[in-house]
Protein backbone atom coordinates (compact mmCIF):
# COMPACT_ATOMS: atom_id res chain seq x y z
CA UNK A 1 0.00 0.00 0.00
CA UNK A 2 1.81 3.37 -1.23
CA UNK A 3 0.92 6.47 0.88
CA UNK A 4 -0.62 9.44 -0.94
CA UNK A 5 -1.15 12.38 0.38
CA UNK A 6 -4.57 14.07 1.44
CA UNK A 7 -6.63 16.81 -0.79
CA UNK A 8 -5.44 20.60 0.95
CA UNK A 9 -3.49 21.28 4.08
CA UNK A 10 -1.03 23.74 4.59
CA UNK A 11 2.93 23.76 5.28
CA UNK A 12 3.22 26.02 8.38
CA UNK A 13 7.07 26.31 9.77
CA UNK A 14 7.87 23.23 12.17
CA UNK A 15 9.92 25.01 14.67
CA UNK A 16 10.47 21.64 16.50
CA UNK A 17 14.51 22.20 16.32
CA UNK A 18 13.95 23.69 19.86
CA UNK A 19 13.61 20.23 21.34
CA UNK A 20 13.17 17.74 18.85
CA UNK A 21 17.14 16.70 20.04
CA UNK A 22 15.74 16.62 23.75
CA UNK A 23 15.46 13.66 25.77
CA UNK A 24 12.63 13.14 27.77
CA UNK A 25 13.32 14.36 31.32
CA UNK A 26 11.18 13.67 34.53
CA UNK A 27 9.56 16.79 36.18
CA UNK A 28 9.84 16.91 39.92
CA UNK A 29 6.47 15.40 41.88
CA UNK A 30 4.17 18.67 42.95
CA UNK A 31 3.54 19.46 46.49
CA UNK A 32 0.29 19.44 46.06
CA UNK A 33 -1.11 17.73 43.17
CA UNK A 34 -4.86 19.03 42.16
CA UNK A 35 -6.34 16.13 39.89
CA UNK A 36 -9.77 17.37 37.77
CA UNK A 37 -12.58 14.88 37.66
CA UNK A 38 -13.35 15.57 34.53
CA UNK A 39 -9.96 15.18 31.83
CA UNK A 40 -11.93 13.30 29.43
CA UNK A 41 -14.96 14.04 26.90
CA UNK A 42 -17.71 12.20 28.34
CA UNK A 43 -19.35 12.50 31.87
CA UNK A 44 -16.79 13.97 34.64
CA UNK A 45 -16.25 11.69 37.40
CA UNK A 46 -17.63 11.53 41.03
CA UNK A 47 -15.00 11.82 43.78
CA UNK A 48 -14.33 8.39 45.83
CA UNK A 49 -12.62 9.73 47.95
CA UNK A 50 -13.49 12.42 51.06
CA UNK A 51 -11.15 15.14 52.95
CA UNK A 52 -8.99 13.66 55.34
CA UNK A 53 -8.62 10.28 53.54
CA UNK A 54 -4.74 8.89 52.81
CA UNK A 55 -4.68 7.99 49.16
CA UNK A 56 -1.56 5.91 47.19
CA UNK A 57 -0.27 6.43 44.27
CA UNK A 58 -2.45 5.02 41.07
CA UNK A 59 -5.77 4.38 43.78
CA UNK A 60 -8.92 5.35 41.69
CA UNK A 61 -10.35 8.69 43.08
CA UNK A 62 -12.85 9.46 40.96
CA UNK A 63 -15.10 7.33 38.76
CA UNK A 64 -18.38 7.69 36.96
CA UNK A 65 -21.10 5.15 35.84
CA UNK A 66 -21.62 6.71 32.48
CA UNK A 67 -20.28 4.63 29.75
CA UNK A 68 -18.33 7.55 27.98
CA UNK A 69 -15.93 8.67 30.80
CA UNK A 70 -12.69 7.13 32.43
CA UNK A 71 -11.97 7.36 35.84
CA UNK A 72 -9.02 9.85 37.51
CA UNK A 73 -6.53 8.24 40.07
CA UNK A 74 -4.22 9.96 42.61
CA UNK A 75 -0.88 10.95 40.72
CA UNK A 76 1.03 11.07 44.31
CA UNK A 77 0.48 9.62 47.46
CA UNK A 78 -0.33 11.50 50.48
CA UNK A 79 -3.79 13.28 51.90
CA UNK A 80 -6.95 14.89 50.36
CA UNK A 81 -6.71 18.20 51.74
CA UNK A 82 -9.46 19.65 49.45
CA UNK A 83 -12.55 18.52 47.29
CA UNK A 84 -13.10 21.93 44.99
CA UNK A 85 -12.52 23.80 41.89
CA UNK A 86 -9.55 24.25 39.84
CA UNK A 87 -9.49 26.65 36.60
CA UNK A 88 -9.10 24.02 33.12
CA UNK A 89 -7.00 24.79 30.31
CA UNK A 90 -10.70 26.11 28.44
CA UNK A 91 -11.00 28.28 31.37
CA UNK A 92 -13.61 27.20 33.16
CA UNK A 93 -14.11 25.49 36.52
CA UNK A 94 -13.53 21.79 37.00
CA UNK A 95 -14.47 19.81 40.21
CA UNK A 96 -11.29 18.55 41.34
CA UNK A 97 -9.51 16.46 44.38
CA UNK A 98 -6.16 18.29 45.85
CA UNK A 99 -3.87 15.93 47.46
CA UNK A 100 -1.08 16.81 49.61
CA UNK A 101 2.20 14.88 48.89
CA UNK A 102 3.93 12.94 51.34
CA UNK A 103 6.75 12.39 48.52
CA UNK A 104 6.62 8.96 49.39
CA UNK A 105 5.33 6.98 46.06
CA UNK A 106 3.62 4.71 47.55
CA UNK A 107 2.05 2.43 45.03
CA UNK A 108 -1.38 1.30 45.98
CA UNK A 109 -2.00 -1.98 46.00
CA UNK A 110 -4.03 -2.63 42.86
CA UNK A 111 -1.27 -1.61 40.63
CA UNK A 112 0.76 -4.33 40.05
CA UNK A 113 2.03 -6.62 36.68
CA UNK A 114 0.03 -9.40 34.93
CA UNK A 115 2.73 -11.54 34.04
CA UNK A 116 0.10 -13.71 32.02
CA UNK A 117 -0.73 -10.55 29.77
CA UNK A 118 -0.03 -12.35 26.66
CA UNK A 119 -3.16 -14.62 27.07
CA UNK A 120 -5.41 -12.42 28.06
CA UNK A 121 -8.98 -12.45 26.22
CA UNK A 122 -9.67 -9.78 24.03
CA UNK A 123 -12.27 -8.92 25.50
CA UNK A 124 -10.55 -8.20 29.00
CA UNK A 125 -8.08 -5.55 27.27
CA UNK A 126 -10.78 -2.79 26.69
CA UNK A 127 -12.00 -3.75 30.99
CA UNK A 128 -8.01 -3.14 31.97
CA UNK A 129 -7.88 0.03 29.82
CA UNK A 130 -10.84 1.18 30.95
CA UNK A 131 -10.20 0.85 34.95
CA UNK A 132 -6.49 2.51 34.14
CA UNK A 133 -8.46 5.63 32.55
CA UNK A 134 -6.43 5.70 29.63
CA UNK A 135 -7.62 8.45 27.09
CA UNK A 136 -6.32 9.55 23.75
CA UNK A 137 -3.03 11.16 24.31
CA UNK A 138 -2.89 13.22 21.15
CA UNK A 139 -5.28 16.02 23.13
CA UNK A 140 -8.85 15.13 22.33
CA UNK A 141 -9.09 13.14 25.41
CA UNK A 142 -12.07 10.78 24.14
CA UNK A 143 -12.02 7.29 26.42
CA UNK A 144 -9.89 4.47 25.29
CA UNK A 145 -11.35 2.10 26.25
CA UNK A 146 -14.72 3.00 24.33
CA UNK A 147 -13.23 2.82 21.14
CA UNK A 148 -11.97 -0.52 22.14
CA UNK A 149 -15.84 -1.75 21.86
CA UNK A 150 -16.77 -0.59 17.87
CA UNK A 151 -19.75 -0.46 16.38
CA UNK A 152 -18.27 -2.09 13.00
CA UNK A 153 -15.85 -4.67 11.94
CA UNK A 154 -12.20 -3.41 12.48
CA UNK A 155 -9.69 -4.28 9.45
CA UNK A 156 -6.79 -2.04 10.57
CA UNK A 157 -6.08 -0.04 13.71
CA UNK A 158 -4.02 3.04 11.61
CA UNK A 159 -1.69 4.99 14.61
CA UNK A 160 -1.00 8.27 14.69
CA UNK A 161 2.54 9.32 14.50
CA UNK A 162 2.71 12.10 12.71
CA UNK A 163 2.77 14.83 15.24
CA UNK A 164 1.54 17.29 12.54
CA UNK A 165 1.27 20.52 14.90
CA UNK A 166 4.37 22.80 15.07
CA UNK A 167 6.54 23.14 17.83
CA UNK A 168 5.32 19.66 19.50
CA UNK A 169 7.73 16.86 19.73
CA UNK A 170 5.99 14.54 22.48
CA UNK A 171 5.35 11.91 20.25
CA UNK A 172 8.48 12.14 18.40
CA UNK A 173 10.71 11.19 21.85
CA UNK A 174 8.03 8.83 22.81
CA UNK A 175 8.81 6.79 19.46
CA UNK A 176 12.83 7.03 19.93
CA UNK A 177 12.78 6.12 23.27
CA UNK A 178 9.94 3.49 23.73
CA UNK A 179 9.72 1.82 20.79
CA UNK A 180 9.13 -1.38 21.46
CA UNK A 181 6.30 -0.37 23.99
CA UNK A 182 4.97 1.27 20.88
CA UNK A 183 4.40 -1.68 18.89
CA UNK A 184 3.07 -3.89 21.52
CA UNK A 185 0.56 -1.56 22.34
CA UNK A 186 -0.06 -1.50 18.54
CA UNK A 187 -0.73 -5.51 19.11
CA UNK A 188 -2.60 -4.95 21.90
CA UNK A 189 -5.08 -2.52 20.20
CA UNK A 190 -5.25 -4.79 16.85
CA UNK A 191 -6.16 -7.79 19.50
CA UNK A 192 -8.68 -6.04 21.24
CA UNK A 193 -10.49 -4.79 18.47
CA UNK A 194 -9.46 -8.26 15.95
CA UNK A 195 -7.92 -6.09 13.11
CA UNK A 196 -5.75 -7.98 10.91
CA UNK A 197 -2.96 -4.51 9.85
CA UNK A 198 -1.65 -2.12 12.35
CA UNK A 199 -0.77 0.74 10.24
CA UNK A 200 1.70 3.67 11.66
CA UNK A 201 1.79 6.47 9.84
CA UNK A 202 4.94 9.32 10.83
CA UNK A 203 5.72 12.30 9.10
CA UNK A 204 9.20 12.41 6.52
CA UNK A 205 10.40 14.96 9.21
CA UNK A 206 11.52 12.18 11.48
CA UNK A 207 13.35 10.02 9.73
CA UNK A 208 15.22 8.44 13.20
CA UNK A 209 11.65 7.58 14.44
CA UNK A 210 10.84 5.81 11.41
CA UNK A 211 13.87 4.23 11.89
CA UNK A 212 13.23 2.95 15.54
CA UNK A 213 9.80 1.89 15.04
CA UNK A 214 10.26 0.30 11.86
CA UNK A 215 12.98 -1.53 13.86
CA UNK A 216 10.66 -2.70 16.83
CA UNK A 217 8.39 -3.62 14.35
CA UNK A 218 10.51 -5.87 11.99
CA UNK A 219 9.42 -8.91 13.17
CA UNK A 220 5.72 -8.14 12.90
CA UNK A 221 4.64 -8.51 9.48
CA UNK A 222 1.23 -7.21 10.15
CA UNK A 223 2.33 -4.15 11.29
CA UNK A 224 3.75 -1.28 8.70
CA UNK A 225 5.51 1.89 9.27
CA UNK A 226 4.70 4.26 6.93
CA UNK A 227 6.99 7.38 5.91
CA UNK A 228 4.20 10.47 5.09
CA UNK A 229 4.85 13.58 3.32
CA UNK A 230 4.83 16.69 5.83
CA UNK A 231 1.72 18.73 5.84
CA UNK A 232 -0.11 19.55 8.30
CA UNK A 233 -3.19 18.18 9.35
CA UNK A 234 -1.56 14.95 8.46
CA UNK A 235 -2.19 13.73 12.08
CA UNK A 236 -6.15 13.99 11.79
CA UNK A 237 -8.11 10.66 11.71
CA UNK A 238 -9.73 10.83 8.74
CA UNK A 239 -6.74 12.03 6.54
CA UNK A 240 -4.57 9.81 8.23
CA UNK A 241 -7.00 6.89 7.14
CA UNK A 242 -7.40 7.88 3.60
CA UNK A 243 -3.34 8.37 3.20
CA UNK A 244 -2.81 4.75 4.70
CA UNK A 245 -5.87 3.13 3.56
CA UNK A 246 -7.79 4.85 0.69
CA UNK A 247 -10.83 4.52 2.20
CA UNK A 248 -12.58 8.13 2.85
CA UNK A 249 -14.82 8.49 5.52
CA UNK A 250 -18.67 9.62 4.82
CA UNK A 251 -19.83 13.23 5.78
CA UNK A 252 -21.29 12.69 9.43
CA UNK A 253 -18.95 9.35 10.10
CA UNK A 254 -16.36 7.92 11.85
CA UNK A 255 -13.41 6.42 10.50
CA UNK A 256 -15.09 3.11 12.13
CA UNK A 257 -17.63 3.16 9.51
CA UNK A 258 -14.94 2.29 6.65
CA UNK A 259 -13.11 -0.30 8.92
CA UNK A 260 -10.62 1.73 10.55
CA UNK A 261 -9.52 2.59 14.64
CA UNK A 262 -7.48 5.29 14.99
CA UNK A 263 -5.40 5.75 17.96
CA UNK A 264 -2.51 7.99 18.97
CA UNK A 265 1.20 6.65 20.03
CA UNK A 266 1.35 7.69 23.41
CA UNK A 267 -2.54 6.07 23.70
CA UNK A 268 -1.43 3.11 22.39
CA UNK A 269 1.85 3.22 24.66
CA UNK A 270 -0.47 3.73 27.31
CA UNK A 271 -2.41 0.71 26.75
CA UNK A 272 0.78 -1.10 26.94
CA UNK A 273 1.46 -0.05 30.84
CA UNK A 274 -1.59 -0.39 31.61
CA UNK A 275 -2.24 -4.47 30.21
CA UNK A 276 1.36 -5.51 30.80
CA UNK A 277 1.98 -3.01 34.31
CA UNK A 278 -1.35 -2.36 35.80
CA UNK A 279 -0.25 1.21 35.43
CA UNK A 280 -3.15 3.65 35.58
CA UNK A 281 -2.71 7.40 33.66
CA UNK A 282 -1.25 8.88 36.12
CA UNK A 283 1.49 10.81 34.08
CA UNK A 284 2.69 11.74 30.17
CA UNK A 285 5.22 13.84 27.95
CA UNK A 286 5.01 17.19 27.98
CA UNK A 287 6.92 19.59 25.23
CA UNK A 288 7.31 22.98 27.32
CA UNK A 289 8.32 25.17 24.02
CA UNK A 290 8.68 28.25 22.70
CA UNK A 291 10.99 31.57 22.58
CA UNK A 292 9.43 32.56 25.44
CA UNK A 293 10.13 29.86 28.14
CA UNK A 294 14.46 29.91 28.62
CA UNK A 295 14.98 26.45 28.31
CA UNK A 296 12.89 24.33 26.58
CA UNK A 297 12.28 20.87 27.22
CA UNK A 298 9.77 17.47 26.68
CA UNK A 299 9.45 16.43 30.10
CA UNK A 300 7.54 13.53 31.83
CA UNK A 301 5.35 15.27 34.30
CA UNK A 302 2.45 13.70 37.22
CA UNK A 303 -1.07 14.82 36.29
CA UNK A 304 -1.90 17.58 38.61
CA UNK A 305 1.43 19.31 38.30
CA UNK A 306 0.31 23.20 38.25
CA UNK A 307 1.80 24.62 34.96
CA UNK A 308 3.86 27.39 36.83
CA UNK A 309 5.80 24.68 38.48
CA UNK A 310 6.65 22.79 35.21
CA UNK A 311 7.71 26.27 33.55
CA UNK A 312 9.75 26.99 36.82
CA UNK A 313 11.66 23.45 36.06
CA UNK A 314 12.64 24.73 32.48
CA UNK A 315 14.15 28.22 33.66
CA UNK A 316 10.68 30.28 33.43
CA UNK A 317 9.69 32.54 31.33
CA UNK A 318 11.28 35.71 29.25
CA UNK A 319 10.29 39.13 29.70
CA UNK A 320 8.32 39.03 26.26
CA UNK A 321 6.31 36.55 26.79
CA UNK A 322 2.97 37.39 25.13
CA UNK A 323 1.03 34.54 24.64
CA UNK A 324 0.46 30.62 26.07
CA UNK A 325 -1.67 27.97 24.55
CA UNK A 326 -2.11 24.85 26.04
CA UNK A 327 -0.97 22.21 23.43
CA UNK A 328 -0.13 23.14 19.59
CA UNK A 329 -0.28 26.39 18.24
CA UNK A 330 -3.00 25.32 15.57
CA UNK A 331 -5.55 23.30 17.66
CA UNK A 332 -4.28 24.32 21.38
CA UNK A 333 -6.51 26.95 23.63
CA UNK A 334 -4.64 30.28 24.73
CA UNK A 335 -4.81 30.82 28.06
CA UNK A 336 -5.44 33.65 29.56
CA UNK A 337 -2.22 33.84 31.54
CA UNK A 338 0.47 31.62 33.41
CA UNK A 339 -2.10 30.37 35.96
CA UNK A 340 -1.98 27.74 38.41
CA UNK A 341 -3.37 24.99 35.44
CA UNK A 342 -2.78 21.29 36.16
CA UNK A 343 -1.54 19.13 33.65
CA UNK A 344 -4.15 16.44 32.39
CA UNK A 345 -4.32 13.56 30.03
CA UNK A 346 -4.45 15.55 27.02
CA UNK A 347 -1.88 18.18 27.84
CA UNK A 348 0.59 17.25 24.80
CA UNK A 349 2.44 20.70 25.21
CA UNK A 350 2.85 24.11 26.39
CA UNK A 351 3.99 26.56 23.71
CA UNK A 352 4.93 30.07 25.52
CA UNK A 353 4.98 32.81 22.33
CA UNK A 354 6.55 36.17 22.40
CA UNK A 355 5.93 39.17 20.71
CA UNK A 356 8.20 38.82 17.80
CA UNK A 357 5.97 35.39 17.43
CA UNK A 358 2.71 36.63 18.00
CA UNK A 359 0.83 38.78 14.92
CA UNK A 360 -1.61 40.81 15.87
CA UNK A 361 -3.86 41.87 13.03
CA UNK A 362 -6.68 43.84 12.03
CA UNK A 363 -9.85 41.70 11.14
CA UNK A 364 -10.07 42.71 7.00
CA UNK A 365 -12.93 41.94 4.67
CA UNK A 366 -13.80 38.57 3.10
CA UNK A 367 -11.49 38.95 -0.48
CA UNK A 368 -12.99 35.60 -1.81
CA UNK A 369 -9.56 34.85 -2.83
CA UNK A 370 -10.67 31.03 -2.44
CA UNK A 371 -7.47 29.87 -0.54
CA UNK A 372 -9.66 28.60 2.52
CA UNK A 373 -11.49 26.21 0.24
CA UNK A 374 -8.30 25.38 -1.51
CA UNK A 375 -6.80 24.48 1.92
CA UNK A 376 -9.84 22.87 3.77
CA UNK A 377 -8.70 19.20 3.91
CA UNK A 378 -12.52 17.98 4.53
CA UNK A 379 -13.57 19.57 1.22
CA UNK A 380 -15.60 22.44 2.74
CA UNK A 381 -16.40 26.28 2.31
CA UNK A 382 -15.32 28.13 5.07
CA UNK A 383 -15.68 31.56 3.55
CA UNK A 384 -19.57 30.37 2.74
CA UNK A 385 -19.76 29.21 6.36
CA UNK A 386 -18.13 31.89 8.16
CA UNK A 387 -20.62 34.73 6.20
CA UNK A 388 -23.58 32.52 7.81
CA UNK A 389 -22.37 32.81 10.93
CA UNK A 390 -21.92 36.50 10.77
CA UNK A 391 -25.51 36.72 10.04
CA UNK A 392 -26.36 33.95 12.42
CA UNK A 393 -27.79 31.79 9.54
CA UNK A 394 -27.22 28.48 11.48
CA UNK A 395 -29.58 26.02 9.24
CA UNK A 396 -27.71 27.61 6.26
CA UNK A 397 -24.03 26.51 8.03
CA UNK A 398 -25.62 23.25 8.73
CA UNK A 399 -26.57 22.59 5.00
CA UNK A 400 -22.84 23.44 4.32
CA UNK A 401 -22.04 20.80 6.50
CA UNK A 402 -20.07 22.56 9.06
CA UNK A 403 -20.28 20.06 11.51
CA UNK A 404 -17.66 17.92 9.00
CA UNK A 405 -14.83 20.86 10.16
CA UNK A 406 -12.61 18.84 11.89
CA UNK A 407 -11.07 22.05 13.56
CA UNK A 408 -7.81 22.19 12.16
CA UNK A 409 -7.38 26.24 11.52
CA UNK A 410 -5.94 25.74 7.91
CA UNK A 411 -8.59 28.19 6.74
CA UNK A 412 -7.86 30.54 9.72
CA UNK A 413 -4.05 30.35 9.16
CA UNK A 414 -4.35 30.83 5.09
CA UNK A 415 -6.89 33.65 5.28
CA UNK A 416 -4.95 37.24 4.07
CA UNK A 417 -7.82 38.99 5.71
CA UNK A 418 -6.67 37.26 9.15
CA UNK A 419 -10.25 36.49 9.30
CA UNK A 420 -11.16 33.89 12.42
CA UNK A 421 -12.85 31.27 10.41
CA UNK A 422 -12.25 28.14 12.28
CA UNK A 423 -13.58 30.20 15.05
CA UNK A 424 -17.03 30.76 13.79
CA UNK A 425 -17.12 27.53 12.15
CA UNK A 426 -16.68 26.31 15.86
CA UNK A 427 -19.87 28.81 16.72
CA UNK A 428 -21.70 27.16 14.13
CA UNK A 429 -21.09 23.44 15.41
CA UNK A 430 -21.81 24.11 19.04
CA UNK A 431 -24.92 26.37 18.07
CA UNK A 432 -25.95 22.92 15.55
CA UNK A 433 -25.41 20.40 18.14
CA UNK A 434 -27.00 22.26 20.90
CA UNK A 435 -30.51 22.33 18.32
CA UNK A 436 -29.78 18.49 17.62
CA UNK A 437 -29.96 18.52 21.73
CA UNK A 438 -32.99 20.11 22.16
CA UNK A 439 -34.78 18.23 19.90
CA UNK A 440 -33.81 14.89 21.05
CA UNK A 441 -34.78 15.88 24.51
CA UNK A 442 -38.39 16.94 23.07
CA UNK A 443 -38.68 13.98 21.67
Amino acid sequence: MSPKTFKGGIHPGDFKNLTEKKPVVPAKPPAVAVIPLSQHIGAPCKPLVAVGDEVKMGQKIGDSDASISAPVHASVSGKVIKIGTCKSNQGHLVNAVFIENDFQDTWHESVKPNPDWEQLPAEAIPKIVREAGVVGMGGAAFPCHYKLVPPDKIEFVVVNGAECEPYLTCDHRLMLERPEDLIVGVKLVMKAVNARKGLIGIEDNKPDAIEAVRKAAANDPDIEVHALPTKYPQGSGKQLVSVLTGRETPSGCQSTTVGCLVQNVGTCVAVADAVRFGLPSIERIVTITGAGVKEPKNMLVRVGTPLTQVIEECGGFTDDLRKLIMGGPMMGPTMSGPEDIPIVKGTCGILCLTEQEVQLDEIGPCIKCGKCVEVCPMGLMPLFLASAVEQRLYDIAETYHAVDCIDCGCCTYICPAKRPLNQWIGMAKNEIKAKQRRAAAAK
